[in-house]
């Protein structure tokens, strides 16, 4: 997210696979479905999906919207505010 758009920091922390994998586990995640997972997810991260396609609108019916303006659309409600977020925990 554009951090500009949430009024605060926003850190992205990358992890390797058997961190991910670790952490899984340690939250109780059975080892079967460890291993699909970040199959899935490395999946996803490898660059194969890094395209723009017409999913969205197919979908959805309307084009795209720039994540930077949904950020900054949804920051606006205030639901990203902490004082929000502690109802999530």
């Amino acid at each position: 997210m554009a951090p500009q758009a949430a009024g605060r920091e926003i850190r992205h922390i990358a992890v390797s696979h058997d961190q991910y994998a670790s952490s899984l586990l340690k939250h109780g995640l059975p080892q079967d479905l460890v291993n699909p997972l970040v199959d899935l997810i490395a999946s996803v991260l490898d660059g194969r999906n890094a395209r723009l396609s017409d999913g969205v609108q197919r979908a959805l019916g309307r084009m795209p919207r720039d994540f930077t303006d949904y950020a900054r659309d949804t920051a606006a409600t205030g639901v990203w505010t902490p004082a929000s977020l502690e109802g999530a925990r």
